[in-house]
């Protein structure tokens, strides 16, 4: 049963991902790539994804809505895992028994920045990866465009490409662009480096925002050969929540900010709570280290190019959600991480978690109703133009 609190506000989720189907590059990529096509394997009874002839992971990794089970245990097949990780309708159905308006869509595959396809070391056919996973999300979404919102892939180690097809998605109707949070992870320049100033004047022409999704850098020696999987993975989920402050003080003192200033930029999967004492925190370093003696184009501090320009999204926390809600309700979007490990689906024997509409109810009780209007609908409706 829908919860009052969802009947009213029809929340937008503003991070998912897609499971993506076993053919998505076999049946949209030229045959003359054959095997270096992405492409699933069953191995040992088990689906993986070949990247560059490589097992990468498997599609049940990042599909554990509904499974009882924790890292590194999941669902082996596509037959395992919930039909809404990867077809529409089911994805549809799932949202209208949880009470869900629409859901903005990430990748899994490429990566949360894309990337894993450099791992192909070919540039023709990594553009085509990127390409055809577009089109893909394009028709997947186009099952109802007003519920289901596409964010396009991006082949960031190419600006001249980038740039051509952010304006080839905004003409298919792409709401956002994923971008590495650390370009610099893979030999390229800095976000705060002009360099990317095509792909930001691009983006901002086209009324796109760029998404920094956590983990989009190399995830490289992340894990630490002492801790068992489970800690490890959760060690390092953890710290990407505030990995992503990188990415914003980047686009911050970098002056991206500034020499774009309709440009959105969203921190997906990030938390929030963490995001007063940050703005709070370049606010006293800026001031205090007199950067507008060297830069005396800046004409905001940190925190009001923050609040003009910088989203954040939440879906675990309570106690520190309430300052922040208070002091930047009109900078905060609302997710579930669907279909991922630690998502707001569990399975059935997971007591101790929370389905969307229960975590709503008693992390946002006594939250007035201007705030609750926007941070659960009216923030993501305005960035994404959701009707």
């Amino acid at each position: 049963m829908t919860s009052p609190m969802f009947e009213r506000f029809q929340p937008i989720d503003t991070d998912t991902h897609l499971t993506e189907p076993a053919d998505v590059w076999t049946s949209r990529m030229p045959s003359k790539w054959g095997d270096d096509i992405p492409h699933v394997k069953r191995i040992d009874g088990r689906d993986v994804w070949i990247m560059a002839g490589q097992p990468t992971t498997g599609p049940g990794f990042f599909s554990m809505a509904g499974f009882d089970g924790s890292f590194p245990e999941c669902p082996a097949t596509f037959e395992d895992v919930s039909p809404a990780s990867y077809d529409a309708k089911a994805r549809l159905e799932h949202m209208d028994r949880e009470g869900i308006r629409a859901q903005v869509l990430y990748p899994n595959v490429g990566g949360f920045g894309s990337g894993a396809f450099l791992r192909l070391e070919q540039p023709e056919l990594m553009l085509d990866c990127v390409r055809a996973y577009n089109d893909f999300l394009s028709e997947w979404t186009g099952t109802d465009p007003d519920r289901l919102v596409p964010v396009m892939a991006l082949p960031f180690w190419d600006v001249q490409a980038a740039v051509a097809e952010v304006e080839r998605c905004a003409e298919q109707g792409h709401k956002a662009v994923l971008m590495s949070g650390a370009p610099q992870d893979f030999g390229e320049p800095y976000l705060s480096e002009e360099h990317w100033d095509p792909l930001w004047a691009t983006a901002q022409d086209a009324g796109l925002s760029i998404s920094f999704h956590i983990g989009s850098g190399e995830v490289g020696n992340a894990f630490q050969p002492h801790l068992s999987p489970r800690a490890n993975f959760a060690r390092y989920s953890s710290l990407s929540f505030v990995q992503n402050a990188n990415s914003l003080t980047d686009v911050i003192f970098g002056g991206v900010c500034h020499r774009f200033p309709r440009l959105k930029f969203v921190s997906v999967e990030s938390g929030v709570g963490w995001m007063q004492s940050f703005i709070e925190g370049m606010d006293w370093q800026w001031t205090n280290g007199q950067v507008q003696r060297d830069h005396p184009e800046y004409d905001l501090l940190p925190s009001e190019y923050f609040r003009r320009q910088i989203y954040g999204c939440f879906w675990f926390e309570q106690q520190g959600l309430r300052t922040v809600l208070e002091n930047l309700p009109d900078n905060l979007l609302w997710e579930t991480d669907f279909p991922h490990p630690t998502c707001q689906h569990p399975g059935p024997a997971n007591a101790r978690a929370q389905r969307p509409s229960q975590y709503a109810e008693k992390a946002l009780a006594d939250v007035s109703q201007e705030t609750l209007q926007k941070v659960l609908h009216d923030n993501a409706a305005a960035l994404y133009g959701i009707p």
